[in-house]
């Protein structure tokens, strides 16, 4: 059987994001969002895995999370155009999306296959899906709700021109658990099954951003020539899907 190329998995992840919004039909709107998020999802992955010849076991773990994400955005943007966007299958490809994100890092631990590009692929398909779904949120519990989504880009922003905030954080529990709580807490406030879900999305967002000030404040400590006044390094050129601290 001949082992597919990185291309191949590209096109096939593709492929699987039109049939997918075909399945969902989200309209016009859902459906330019869909194929922009197959699109840009395979301009970025292109270039990140060039030096690869194909993908790892985990990263097609992570390849499916990207397709199931690319499905929400169309589904929210279709709502937010007033062509549908049906709340049920937005949650229920948020949610396989969720449990998926604990099976791939098992998958690159248990075969070997852990790396910092690949942590980095899984990192930025959650923080996309949470910006989803922070802009299907916002919609209900306030303009407020999108302080969830928008965090980890704006870290990410700072990154470009603080290098000291690319430095690689201690592993963390409280870390995880904060991040896994983001994705629950949205899922369950778009869903509409329990009465005043913007509470839990107001705690969700305080302890994410607890989380984010005890991180910042760490690397902030430890930055480069801080006790020694030499200069710190200037921002180097960034690569795609270049490693940063979360």
């Amino acid at each position: 059987m001949t082992r597919m190329t990185r291309g191949r998995e590209l096109a096939a992840a593709a492929a699987a994001q039109v049939g997918l919004l075909a399945i969902l039909r989200p309209g016009p709107v859902g459906w330019a969002a869909g194929i922009g998020c197959a699109a840009g999802s395979w301009a970025v992955l292109a270039a990140a895995f060039r030096a690869r010849r194909a993908l790892g076991p985990a990263d097609r773990v992570t390849l499916v999370r990207t397709v199931l994400a690319g499905g929400a955005a169309a589904l929210v943007a279709a709502h937010l155009a007033g062509e549908g966007g049906g709340v049920a299958a937005l949650v229920a490809l948020s949610a396989l999306a969720l449990v998926l994100d604990g099976v791939d890092g098992r998958v690159a631990r248990r075969t070997g296959t852990a790396s910092a590009l690949g942590a980095r692929f899984d990192m930025e398909v959650d923080a996309f899906l949470i910006l989803v779904l922070s802009v299907r949120v916002a919609e209900s519990a306030g303009v407020w709700a999108l302080a969830i989504g928008a965090m980890r880009y704006a870290f990410g922003a700072a990154a470009l021109a603080l290098p000291w905030l690319r430095a690689a954080l201690p592993p963390s529990p409280a870390r995880k658990a904060v991040a896994a709580l983001q994705g629950v807490a949205l899922v369950v406030a778009a869903a509409g099954v329990v009465p005043h879900a913007e509470v839990l999305v107001a705690v969700a967002l305080g302890l994410l951003t607890w989380s984010f000030g005890r991180d910042v404040q760490w690397l902030f400590v430890r930055r480069p020539g801080r006790r020694s006044g030499r200069r710190t390094h200037e921002p180097r050129r960034t690569r795609v899907l270049d490693p940063i601290a979360r």
